[in-house]
C-alpha cells in the first residue's frame, strides 16, 4: 500500500495561520511521525500511530485537529477530546496545543487532578473547542454533567499504553462509549502489547497503522550503555560517571518513591566532596508529592536551575525537557517499556543524549529482554566493575519497521485545511452502528 509521507509542511495545505504558528516555534520539517500521521489524520482515517515520546508526537495530532476545528462553534460539547495518563503530560500536551492555535480564537482546557474543579466546571459550562485531561477527572466531570461528549468528533488516546498500565482501561471505554460512533480516533503508543491492540479493535474502525518506534528508539542520537556493579559499589560508582561525564542536566531513574528519597539523600551528602560536583543542584519527584510541588520542580527543570532530577516512573514520564543529556537507570525498570520511556527523557527531537543503566548481578537477562525489544547491543562501559561483557542470549535482530498498513486508502490528501471540505468527519459516515456493534 503506498505511505503517504509529507516531507515538509507545505505539501499538507495547512491555514496560513497553522504556517504561521509553525515557523514562529521554529518547526522547519515534520519529524517522521508528524510527516505519515498527520495526511492520514487529515483525511479522518482512525488510526493507531507507534512513537517514542520526544519525536513530534504530539504535534502530529493536535496540528490535524486544530486544523479541523470550527471555532464558531462554542458550546458546552467539546469538539476533540485528547486523554493522557498523567496530569504531567496534560500540561504539556495541553501547552502544546495552545502554542499552535496562537492566532486562533480556540478555547482548549486543561481537565486534571491538582486543578481548580470548579473553574474546570464553570469553562465547559461557556463551551471550549478542545479537552485534554486525564481518564479519572474527565469521567468526574461527565457525573457532573459539565462535560458532554455527544457532539465531539475526534478523540485521541495518547500514551495509550501507559494508561492501560495505570489502571485506566475502565475510564477510557466508559468515555469511549459516550462518544459518537462516527467520530475519528487517533490512538498514540509506544509500544503495541496485547491489551493496546484489544483496545484498538474494540473502539477503532479500519485504522491505519504507523509503525515508527524501533526506528525512532535506534536513532544514532541517543547512545546506549550499561555498567556491571555490585549494589555496596553503586552510589562509589554514580558518583564516578557524573564526575566523568559533567552532564548539563540528567534525570536518574529509580523503581520506587523510597528508593528516589533515599538516593536524594545520599547524593545530597556527597555531592560537596567532588569539586567538580559540588555546584550541582539536585532535585527529587516522585508520586507522593502534590501537584504544585511537581510543578515547582519542573519549572526549575525546564529553566536549568536544577541539573540532576530523581524521578520514578510514573511522574517522570511526563517530563518533555529538550535540554535533558543524560539519563541514568540507577535501578532496572520491571517493564522494557518503561525502558524505551526513560530513555525517551534525552534525545529529544533529533538531540544527542546518552543513556546508562546499572546492572547487577542476577539481572543479565532482563538486559537480553531491553537489547531485544530495542533491536540493539547496549555498549559495556568502562566504569563497570568487571569490564568483560554478561552472559547473554544470542540476539537476532528483528527488521525495523518504518512503513503504513491498511485495508483500503484513499490516493490524495491536503483538501482539509481552509479549503472546499474543512470536515473529514463527514468521510466517516460509511461507519454504521452495526460495524461498532459487531465488535462489541
Amino acid at each position: 500500500m503506498e505511505s503517504k509521507i509529507a516531507e515538509t509542511f507545505e505539501e499538507l495545505g495547512l491555514s496560513p495561520i497553522m504556517m504561521r504558528a509553525l515557523a514562529k516555534l521554529g518547526y522547519e520539517r515534520p519529524s517522521p511521525i508528524q510527516s505519515r500521521v498527520i495526511p492520514w489524520a487529515l483525511e479522518g482515517y482512525d488510526l493507531i500511530g507507534q512513537a517514542r515520546t520526544g519525536t513530534g508526537k504530539t504535534a502530529s495530532f493536535a496540528i490535524p485537529i486544530l486544523e479541523q476545528l470550527d471555532p464558531l462553534r462554542v458550546c458546552p460539547s467539546p469538539q476533540a477530546l485528547v486523554l493522557v495518563p498523567t496530569r504531567e503530560l496534560a500540561a504539556q500536551v495541553h501547552g502544546e496545543f495552545v502554542k499552535l492555535a496562537d492566532g486562533c480564537p480556540t478555547e482548549i482546557l486543561e481537565v486534571a487532578g491538582g486543578k481548580h474543579l470548579d473553574r474546570q466546571t464553570r469553562k465547559l459550562r461557556e463551551g471550549v473547542q478542545v479537552v485534554v485531561g486525564t481518564p479519572g477527572r474527565v469521567i468526574d466531570h461527565i457525573q457532573r454533567g459539565s462535560l458532554d461528549l455527544r457532539r465531539l468528533w475526534c478523540v485521541v488516546l495518547d500514551e495509550a499504553d501507559r494508561m492501560l498500565d495505570i489502571g485506566f482501561r475502565p475510564d477510557i471505554e466508559r468515555i469511549l462509549r459516550r462518544c459518537p460512533e462516527n467520530r475519528q480516533t487517533l490512538l498514540l503508543s509506544a509500544t503495541l502489547a496485547a491489551e493496546v491492540k484489544e483496545l484498538a479493535n474494540r473502539y477503532l474502525f479500519e485504522p491505519v497503522h504507523i509503525d515508527c518506534s524501533n526506528k525512532d528508539i535506534s536513532v544514532e542520537t541517543i547512545e546506549q550503555r550499561y555498567l556491571t556493579v555490585a549494589p555496596e559499589k553503586k552510589l562509589e560508582t554514580l558518583l564516578a560517571l557524573l564526575e566523568r561525564e559533567r552532564p548539563p542536566q540528567t534525570i536518574i531513574f529509580c523503581r520506587t518513591k523510597l528508593g528516589t528519597a533515599k538516593l536524594h539523600n545520599q547524593l545530597e551528602r556527597q555531592l560537596h566532596r567532588y569539586p567538580d560536583l559540588k555546584h550541582l543542584r539536585l532535585a527529587t519527584i516522585h508520586g507522593n508529592m502534590n501537584q504544585s510541588q511537581r510543578d515547582a520542580v519542573f519549572k526549575q527543570l525546564r529553566e536549568g536551575s536544577i541539573q540532576i532530577l530523581v524521578a520514578t516512573d510514573v511522574v517522570g514520564r511526563g517530563i518533555d525537557v529538550s535540554t535533558i543529556s543524560h539519563i541514568i537507570n540507577w535501578d532496572l525498570p520491571d517493564d522494557c517499556s518503561d525502558y524505551v520511556h526513560r530513555v525517551g527523557r534525552t534525545g529529544r527531537m533529533g538531540r544527542e543524549g546518552i543513556a546508562f543503566s546499572f546492572v547487577a548481578k542476577g539481572q543479565g537477562q532482563m538486559l537480553t529482554e531491553i537489547e531485544h525489544k530495542i533491536n540493539r547491543l547496549l555498549v559495556l562501559d568502562p566504569l563497570s566493575e568487571n569490564h568483560a561483557t554478561m552472559s547473554r542470549e544470542v540476539i537476532t535482530p528483528t527488521v525495523i519497521r518504518d512503513e503504513v498498513e491498511i485495508g483500503s486508502a484513499p490516493e490524495s490528501f491536503g483538501l482539509v485545511a481552509h479549503g472546499a471540505t474543512k470536515k473529514p468527519r463527514l468521510n466517516r459516515m460509511r461507519r454504521s452502528l452495526s460495524d461498532r456493534e459487531r465488535r462489541r
